[in-house]
């Protein structure tokens, strides 16, 4: 299957993930996917395991931290990784997914800033040589189980 229709394909996924998450007045629904060879490894989405869990952290939390397939791995999120995180006690996904050597990030939107002032979550993981893709054709899809906040 073409990268491009795999790409789609996994982001829908990540979708329909992000509209399994807990409404929250104070953070983002967002659905993540962990993918191998074209096949999924792991999902997580927004306050699964706990208020505060990021998508992309509950589908790292799934896995071992030293597991091999994550240096061939994309990761698809509704919404850009955050670079900054408002629980200190946290680490921001941008990087978790650095440290876990996962090379390709594949994103619907970019997180406006209404919960942190300037999100750099696609500059940082570019800047350390993983490949973003922006699939923008999907950020509306990817924004609409969160149209309950103020993203003007």
């Amino acid at each position: 299957m073409h990268t491009d229709s795999l790409d789609h394909r996994f982001m829908h996924r990540a979708i329909e993930l992000a509209r399994q998450c807990p409404p929250s007045s104070t953070a983002y629904s967002v659905g993540a996917v962990i993918v191998v060879d074209g096949v999924e490894i792991s999902t997580g989405y927004s306050r699964e395991t706990d208020e505060k869990v990021h998508a992309e952290e509950s589908a790292l939390n799934k896995l071992g931290a030293d597991d091999p397939r994550l240096a061939r791995a994309t990761i698809y999120s509704t919404l850009e990784p955050c670079s900054t995180r408002a629980t200190a006690t946290r680490r921001p996904c941008t990087d978790r997914i650095l440290a876990a050597g996962i090379p390709r990030v594949v994103i619907a939107w970019r997180e406006p800033s209404l919960f942190v002032a300037a999100c750099e979550g696609v500059d940082k993981l570019r800047t350390n040589g993983v490949e973003v893709v922006e699939l923008t054709d999907l950020a509306e899809a990817a924004r609409s189980m969160n149209e309950h906040l103020d993203l003007s």
